[in-house]
Formats: C-alpha cells, structure tokens, sequence
C-alpha cells in the first residue's frame, strides 16, 4: 500500500513539474482514469528524458533498454521502478497492451542511434505512431474505449499532436542535430539541404513549414470526427488536448514560421480553451 501510494505521488509531481497541457485535460476526468493518465504520462516522460539527456548515446540507449525490462517486469508482475508501480493499476484494471508500452520506446531508440534528418513521409508516420500514436491507443484504453493498435483517433490525434511539435521545435530539434521535416516537402519547397542548420535558414522554410502543418490540420480535422462520432462527452481530455494544439498550429502559423522565436499558450489561452470545451458538452 505504501508502495502504491507513493508511486501515485511520483506520477502526480511529473506531470506537475512537467507544466505540460496534459494536466489540465487530466484533471477532468474520474480518479482512477487520472492515476492511469498520470502514470502514462510519468512513463513517457522519463523514457523522453533518457531519449533527450545529455550523456553518451550508448548510455542513453542502455537507459531505453532498462525501461523495456522493466515493462517485462511490470506484465510479470515485478516492477521495479515508482513509475511502473504506478502502472502497474491502470494496467491490469484497463487492460493496458504492453506492445504499445514498447512501441514507445523503440520510438525513442530510433532517434539515437542514427539523427533524424528529413526522413521520408512514410518513416516520419512511423516515428509519429511509436511516439505519439502509442500513448493515443493507452490513453483511450484508460477512458474506457476499446482502442486498437489501428484505432483512427489514436492515430490522427497523435500525428497531429506530434507534427505540432515538430514544427514548434525546430531550432531545439536542429541543436541535436535533428530535422523532422520530411524529404518530400523540403523537396516541393525548393530546399536543397537536409542539414538542419542550413534548412532553417533557408528563405523557403516557411513554405515547407506550411505544408506540414497542412498535414497536420488533416489530421485534426479526423480526429475531430472521429470524436464526435465515439460521443464527445466521453473524450473530454483528447478534445482539450486537440483544442490546445490546434491553437498552437494557428499561432505558429500566424507567426511566420520563425524558428528561434519560441510559441507557447498562456495560461488565460488555455483556460479560454478548457471553458469553450466544457460549454460545449
């Protein structure tokens, strides 16, 4: 019991101290649905931060490979960490698939071993369903939808969400010697390079940043059905989620695409955006 409880407040200071958008979807929901979203979030997290650390990459990826033992151990009953102990409830009471536990972190790994520089649209949707699709799938499960690995909003969302970031993130991706804008597109912009210091200065870089976010706004437009056909009532935090990114997009765009200049919501924006999705119940 005591175990339990404190890995319940390890999850709860993460997504605290995180000052994600996360924790203002999750509070709206029932108890036990929180503690599962917490954990999740505690999860992805800490495997983002080994993905993201500053230490060698072979220490980096032996952190991932410690975080697959010990989602074998959590299916086996053992977990070792706060984080899987914290899982280790929402996972038998919502019936949690460990393959999406793992998907996440092969997703994390394939951005160690080689840098990402302007992979192709397919390998980018890939990347995009490990990393984001997975916590779409969990997610659901824990809101008591019967989620599959193909599941369309899982998937559209967290394209979505994650194509959003990418696009937020450029100059902090570029530092890592990172570029996620596809081939393709930086081929019909007229960009020459894959290399991500020479990409963001590119002139026609917003022409390519227009494109993606055009991708992006599909997305969200299926997930926005996808929603409303499952009955909104019930995903008030994905439509919280949705609204927070999709704002994002708009402001990155209104902005111009200019990568060293930081976008962020503020916190009336996102309070705004919580009370138009509650009246819109």
């Amino acid at each position: 019991m005591m175990d339990a409880a404190a890995a319940e407040r390890e999850a709860l200071r993460i997504v605290r101290d995180s000052g994600s958008s996360f924790f203002w979807g999750m509070r709206l929901v029932s108890a036990p649905r929180r503690r599962g979203m917490y954990a999740l979030y505690a999860f992805s997290r800490a495997v983002d931060d080994v993905a993201d650390g500053d230490g060698p990459v072979k220490e980096r990826l032996a952190g991932l490979d410690a975080w697959r033992e010990e989602i074998e151990a959590l299916y086996a009953g053992c977990p070792q960490t706060l984080i899987g102990k914290a899982l280790q409830g929402p996972v038998e009471e919502f019936d949690l698939p460990k393959a999406e536990f793992l998907a996440l972190i092969e997703g994390m790994a394939s951005d160690l071993a080689t840098p990402v520089c302007a992979p192709s649209w397919q390998d980018l949707a890939q990347y995009c369903r490990r990393v984001a699709g997975s916590i779409g799938v969990l997610t659901l499960r824990i809101l008591g939808f019967p989620a599959t690995a193909d599941d369309r909003l899982a998937i559209a969302l967290g394209e979505a969400l994650q194509l959003t970031n990418i696009l937020r993130d450029l100059a902090e991706d570029a530092r890592r010697g990172r570029l996620y804008l596809p081939a393709e597109i930086l081929a019909e912009a007229g960009i020459g390079s894959s290399l991500p210091d020479a990409v963001l200065r590119d002139p026609k870089l917003a022409l390519a940043c227009g494109r993606v976010a055009k991708h992006a706004e599909a997305d969200f437009a299926e997930a926005r059905s996808e929603i409303q056909r499952r009955g909104s009532r019930s995903l008030l935090a994905p439509r919280i989620m949705l609204a927070f990114y999709a704002r994002l997009l708009v402001k990155l765009s209104n902005q111009g695409w200019r990568p060293h200049e930081p976008v962020r919501l503020s916190a009336p924006e996102k309070l705004w955006l919580v009370c138009r999705e509650l009246l819109r119940r």
